[in-house]
């Protein structure tokens, strides 16, 4: 698997999943926040399986 989020990305999923997971947890959206748990996997495994689909990356350029 290889690496295709970048930093920001990272981040920024991360945050959306824990956000959707609390509010969740705190009954103010329903079951639905559950799906929080997509975001957060894929911003702690640096790696959304939709990306290679679609051609794309947010990961910097490695320089040589």
């Amino acid at each position: 698997m290889k690496t295709n989020a970048g930093n920001f990305d990272r981040i920024a999923r991360a945050l959306l999943g824990i956000v959707l997971i609390a509010l969740t947890l705190t009954g103010t959206i329903g079951a639905w926040g559950w799906i929080g748990i997509v975001p957060l996997a894929t911003g702690l495994t640096r790696f959304c399986p939709l990306y290679p689909m679609l051609g794309m990356s947010t990961c910097p350029m490695e320089k040589k």
